[in-house]
């Protein structure tokens, strides 16, 4: 099969080229996605070009119906991948996410399903905002019947893309704008790659404490365990890639090896995903455990624009803290 070197924007649209090549079902839609756009991070550039606008459909502003025509074609037979811009906008079209997408196939008793792709930014890191940074994972993964995925590098952007793509439920693949646009370029799979839904993956191994995150964050806990690795303090790794269904077995078996936990993620921490799988942990492995599940989040704020972001998530620098907070 071999590889090519590329970034995330690049495997992602690799990804693309790949689906719309196999299967005629597949088509894309979304607000400014054909040439000479090519959407606003650049993704979808060439693709209407090469497949057509039928196949690649650029659509009014309009988030509720990108979502209800998705959820239309899918029922028809068809594969859509529909764009919404930022993720803060999914408010706009949350009654067609979690009212009809996510719960169609349970209400017509399995006779039906919905087989969309949302893909949807998260632009934490780019500075716009409390309308324009928001990580709203914790909305969906409380919706039954919704797959949430999180890619944090190229490879896991092309596999995860491509797998919801062919996947015969609604998938939500969260792509964080500092991961889009970060400048790391990986030996990506061609042709037909996909990484599992429902897999995570231990980035680093080690037997001090255990890290759980994704998207973004991870990069950060990479740089953390450097920085606690200079200092005797060895940490495993686990980057989550799906948060619904979430692999408890990973999780679990470090846990039950290092004893000690945090969970980091970019989202607010109150009421934030981190919660889940802090008490999912504390239930399964409470008298195995050194010490309390440490969550470590965004404060309960909006997000600040410009230089002030920098302040409001969590750093490597915090990470290195919290983990160090854990072995005392």
């Amino acid at each position: 099969m071999g590889t090519r070197q590329m970034n995330f924007l690049q495997a992602c649209s690799d990804a693309f080229d790949v689906a719309l090549s196999s299967d005629p079902s597949v088509f894309l839609l979304g607000e400014d996605i054909a040439d000479p756009v090519g959407g606003v991070t650049k993704l979808t550039k060439g693709l209407s070009t090469k497949f057509g606008l039928d196949r690649v459909r650029p659509t009014p502003i309009s988030e509720q119906a990108i979502i209800g025509a998705a959820i239309g074609a899918g029922l028809a037979g068809m594969r859509p991948v529909a764009e919404i811009m930022l993720m803060d906008f999914l408010g706009v079209c949350l009654d067609q996410l979690t009212n009809h997408a996510a719960k169609l196939r349970y209400m017509t008793g399995g006779r039906t399903n919905v087989p969309i792709t949302i893909r949807t930014m998260v632009g934490g890191g780019s500075g716009n905002g409390a309308q324009h940074s928001q990580s709203l994972e914790s909305w969906l993964t409380n919706v039954p019947g919704l797959k949430v995925v999180c890619p944090s590098n190229p490879i896991d952007g092309k596999g995860l893309l491509l797998s919801s793509i062919f996947d015969d439920d609604p998938c939500v693949v969260m792509e964080m704008s500092r991961v889009i646009f970060h400048k790391q370029k990986m030996d990506v799979p061609l042709g037909d790659y996909r990484v599992p839904i429902g897999k995570a993956k231990v980035r680093r191994s080690g037997a001090d404490a255990t890290i759980i995150t994704w998207g973004r964050t991870v990069n950060d806990a990479l740089l953390a365990s450097e920085d606690l690795a200079a200092q005797g303090i060895e940490v495993e790794i686990i980057d989550l890639r799906t948060l619904v269904p979430l692999d408890l077995e990973t999780i679990l078996t470090s846990v039950a090896k290092t004893k000690r936990v945090v969970v980091a993620h970019a989202a607010v921490q109150f009421g934030g995903y981190g919660a889940e799988i802090a008490s999912q942990i504390t239930e399964r492995l409470f008298g195995e455990l050194a010490g309390p599940v440490v969550r470590l989040g965004a404060p309960y704020a909006p997000t600040p624009a410009g230089p002030l972001e920098a302040e409001y998530v969590p750093t490597s620098e915090k990470i290195t803290a919290a983990v160090r907070g854990v072995l005392l």
